[in-house]
């Protein structure tokens, strides 16, 4: 029997059990909606491919499996990119299906197509980012790379591909008997693990350690294994550091727990790093800003620090330090057995004659810390300090809340200074560091999450890049609450301009010489949501409180001075800026 493609495509994804698809239309993917109209698949609408693909970003980290994002050609695809690239660099599943130019007029450059270097191309666009990018040449392979699409998606070390479909195919029939084929094919793979012999090599040499310490990184939240993590920590009674992309895979609240490492880390973690004589290494890429620039004085020093690292891809594995141990393999898979091994070898857990001191100086450091930041948290001034508004954000959400972020303050401040108590419950866009991911992120998160309080944590500059994300917030309904700290500026960026160059041009934002910032609560409002302008610091946390409880999409616009994340570690950046001068940020009033 034949059914046309866009119907059977339909029928496949149901199968697999996708429930949302996002996307935006297109005279390339019409089809496809219509086939739509009857699915249990919901269709979640958008403004903007970017937004389609932080949105489906967001889910797919939410619900840990491929996420699917529908995009018409050319400028369509062109306009998801950054998006797409954002999930690939945080190794996040995605589907892209994107239409394109019909198959009897490749060469004779149709509507939209981008030809300027090769004749129906337009995937090669995707191709230094993605997993894989396919063409579908002829209608029979469609089912067969579908397949293929999600099965590279979700396996190995995770991301995003693209499968471009000539509008005509989807408009052809073929036989059902094609995609019926592919229900015979496992949708899910054994994942890789550790052996014995090298287990029992691992936990022996950390037990043996004088000074070790895990460093965790986001791969640990991909692999869902955080609860593995924690059971390993607590039997061999070593410290945990993490990077950005790591955070909460072991609770804040944690004894053992130091924080993060890097430029935004603190005096203290980096020292901790710095003087173990083994760092195990969990799914982790050791970034430029989490690892100092790599500069052996003030992170990780290679010189004296052994490796042991673990890692899904092969290729991060002793790629920025020389490594002792290097295993290939799933952490959840390995996390288990050398589990099972420490507990073989070490019944009781590992005794450390140091452990008791060393939970007090984490103790101490999170006073002191904290006492640092106490004038902050507590001053009344208008615009508010940040440091008060993600404590009074810590004090109203329950600890499951999921929290966006976006780049700047809100990020690098959260990282620091805001305790996560669940693995899995910030989304941040790391390696790219992408400008206006967490509000349409939040968007995707709530849906994949609806019983889940999610707040996102933006600035003006990056909510400012999509604000038609409140179309879709609107028309879906969807109870998201963003906190918008107004800075009227970029203001990390101008910050750093300070420091270094003494102006601020292009970094701030001004109208006739005076700080200028669009009304988001009016635009919210314009949107159909509502919107509320914190006018003095004693009025945001009920605003919060009363917004989280409406269960509605709600946009609190605050202003806030723009004063710098302190930076205790390292980025090289600030040596090309002043040579010889240790200068980082400076406040922007």
């Amino acid at each position: 029997m034949k059914q046309l493609i866009s119907y059977q495509l339909v029928n496949y994804l149901e199968e697999r059990g996708i429930e949302h698809i996002f996307g935006l239309c297109g005279h390339t993917n019409i089809a496809v909606l219509s086939a739509l109209e009857n699915s249990k698949i919901k269709f979640v609408n958008v403004r903007h491919e970017q937004i389609a693909a932080h949105m489906a970003d967001g889910y797919a980290r939410v619900k840990k499996k491929a996420s699917v994002l529908l995009s018409h050609l050319g400028p369509g695809l062109t306009n998801a990119a950054t998006g797409v690239a954002n999930a690939a660099l945080d190794s996040i599943p995605m589907v892209v299906i994107a239409g394109d130019v019909p198959t009897h007029y490749y060469g004779k450059h149709p509507h939209q197509e981008v030809n300027l270097h090769g004749d129906a191309t337009q995937y090669e666009i995707y191709r230094p980012f993605v997993k894989r990018a396919w063409r579908v040449d002829s209608p029979h392979l469609f089912p067969e790379i579908l397949e293929k699409a999600f099965q590279l998606a979700e396996s190995g070390n995770p991301g995003p591909v693209l499968v471009s479909v000539p509008m005509d195919i989807f408009s052809k029939e073929i036989e059902t008997s094609l995609f019926e084929k592919q229900k015979r094919n496992a949708k899910s793979l054994y994942k890789p693990s550790i052996d014995n012999e090298t287990a029992k090599k691992v936990i022996q040499t950390l037990a043996n350690a004088e000074n070790p310490i895990f460093y965790v990184g986001g791969g640990v939240i991909l692999a869902d294994a955080a609860a593995e993590l924690r059971e390993l920590v607590d039997r061999l009674n070593m410290p945990v550091a993490y990077s950005l992309m790591g955070k909460g895979a072991v609770s804040d609240e944690h004894p053992l727990t130091l924080g993060m490492t890097g430029f935004w880390g603190t005096k203290f973690i980096n020292d901790k790093c710095k003087t173990a004589d083994f760092i195990f290494g969990l799914g982790t890429r050791f970034a430029e800003a989490d690892s100092s620039s790599w500069e052996p004085e003030y992170t990780f020093n290679d010189q004296q620090t052994k490796l042991i690292q673990i890692d899904i891809d092969s290729s991060e594995i002793g790629r920025n330090f020389p490594v002792e141990i290097g295993v290939v393999a799933d952490l959840k898979q390995a996390l288990t057995v050398l589990n099972r091994v420490a507990q073989e070898l070490f019944p009781y857990g590992v005794r450390r004659d140091s452990l008791d001191k060393l939970k007090e100086e984490i103790s101490d450091y999170r006073k002191k810390f904290r006492e640092g930041n106490r004038q902050f948290i507590e001053d009344n001034s208008f615009p508010m300090m940040p440091q008060r508004i993600v404590e009074e954000v810590r004090q109203v959400l329950p600890k499951n809340a999921l929290i966006t972020t976006d780049v700047g303050w809100n990020k690098n401040g959260v990282g620091q200074q805001f305790p996560l108590y669940e693995a899995g419950t910030i989304l941040t866009p790391g390696g790219f560091a992408t400008m206006g991911f967490g509000a349409p992120a939040a968007l995707g998160a709530k849906i994949a999450a609806p019983d889940r309080v999610v707040v996102s944590l933006v600035g003006d500059g990056g909510f400012g890049q999509n604000p038609a994300v409140l179309a879709t917030a609107a028309e879906e309904n969807i109870p998201v609450v963003w906190v918008i700290m107004n800075n009227f500026a970029f203001g990390t960026i101008a910050g750093l301009q300070k420091a270094h160059f003494g102006t601020t041009l292009g970094t701030v934002f001004q109208k006739d010489g005076k700080p200028y910032s669009p009304d988001f609560a009016a635009i919210a409002k314009a949107y159909g949501v509502e919107g509320v302008k914190v006018e003095a610091a004693e009025e945001f946390k009920p605003i919060l409180e009363k917004a989280i409880k409406a269960n509605k999409p709600i946009v609190i616009d605050v202003a806030m001075l723009n004063n710098p994340v302190p930076t205790d570690g390292h980025w090289n950046i600030m040596d090309i800026y002043s040579p010889g001068k240790n200068v980082h940020h400076v406040t922007v009033s």
